[in-house]
């Protein structure tokens, strides 16, 4: 049976207050986790929260709509045409 190594090779270090540090153990203790596999887990989510807060726009009906038949209206120059290929290859829809 072959086993997978993942290798971490990055660090981030920082520094806090003892108090700080007080409430991040007990957290992590109380979930089981080590200290740092709680900061990391922690810090992931609010870094993917914070990504989709500034990348994800959500409409509802009526205003897709409207942004949908205002498209329609455009007449495509050679600028939008790359906008919109930069937007299929960056952007993932649900």
């Amino acid at each position: 049976m072959s086993a997978v190594q993942h290798i971490k090779d990055e660090r981030i270090n920082l520094r806090l207050k003892n108090q700080a540090k007080a409430v991040l153990e007990r957290a992590a203790s109380l979930e089981g986790k080590t200290v740092s596999s709680f900061i990391l887990a922690s810090a992931l989510q609010q870094a993917e929260q914070t990504i989709a807060e500034h990348e994800v726009m959500e409409l509802n009906a009526q205003d897709a709509r409207a942004f949908f038949e205002a498209l329609g209206s455009v007449k495509a120059n050679d600028k939008l045409k790359a906008a919109f290929a930069a937007h299929d290859r960056r952007v993932t829809s649900r």
